[in-house]
């Protein structure tokens, strides 16, 4: 037997709005991003229960670059943990003894995931949404932390681009990824068609999605940075290569 279901404009409309006004998160999270740095043994974020009336638990855990959830060479403390109505906690992300074995010339990407569990509604019929958040952990050994000198001249502004046919490779020497969020031919310039944020991996490189053509002989390009911000790129191209204009760039973070 099939049966004919039909909504009305205004039924879908109350739906979605019901939807977004349940969608914010409880559980507030203090950054975007965790760099872990390996010459310590854990790092600690701050985490906020944002619903004034209820308690909500608080799971984290940690996955590889390939999404596979794991428990080592770090790990989530506690894994789960209750947040009463309004109040603060710290999550820690733990190093194991595995720590050790990882590249020790370049960062290694993971992702933080923080899911928050509401209360069992005693209300039926009810529709509840658990949201999760998920960050980039960057494990980044002590040999490569840099200092703050080494911070007044951003490792992003080592990163070079070259043409190769008709696309910009964009070439990252440093051993730190480099996180691209926008891709201009000018500085008030819009975002260049084809465009997609990347992640260009230490000692590696990755091509850009617009075409050179589009991005001209003097790129913009924006980086996110340890503490979320996101400065801006100037590059100068000369024949198929282009470097950081310097005059034009941030010089610290």
């Amino acid at each position: 037997m099939t049966f004919n279901v039909q909504f009305t404009p205004l039924a879908i409309a109350l739906v979605a709005f019901c939807l977004i006004r349940n969608a914010d998160a409880a559980i507030g999270l203090d950054r975007t991003r965790v760099i872990f740095d390996g010459s310590k043994d854990a790092v600690s974020m701050s985490i906020t229960n944002n619903n004034t009336q209820l308690p909500y638990l608080a799971q984290g855990w940690i996955e590889d670059e390939q999404g596979n959830k794991i428990s080592t060479p770090l790990t989530v403390l506690p894994p789960v943990q209750r947040l009463e109505p309004g109040k603060n906690s710290q999550v820690k992300v733990q190093a194991l003894p595995a720590a050790k074995s990882l590249a020790q010339d370049r960062e290694t990407v993971y992702y933080f995931n923080l899911r928050e569990i509401p209360p069992r509604s005693d209300k039926a019929n009810t529709l509840q949404i658990a949201l999760q958040t998920r960050i980039k952990l960057f494990y980044r050994p002590a040999s490569i932390v840099p200092s703050q000198q080494e911070r007044a001249n951003p490792w992003q502004q080592k990163l070079t681009l070259t043409q190769v046919a008709d696309r910009y490779q964009v070439h990252n020497p440093t051993p730190y990824y480099v996180t691209l969020v926008d891709a201009k031919n000018s500085k008030s310039g819009k975002t260049a068609a084809g465009f997609e944020p990347l992640m260009v991996p230490p000692k590696g490189f990755l091509t850009l999605g617009p075409t050179a053509a589009a991005l001209g002989a003097t790129p913009y390009l924006t980086y996110v940075n340890d503490y979320g911000g996101r400065p801006v790129l100037a590059f100068s191209c000369s024949g198929s290569v282009c470097k950081v204009d310097l005059d034009a760039s941030p010089r610290n973070e």
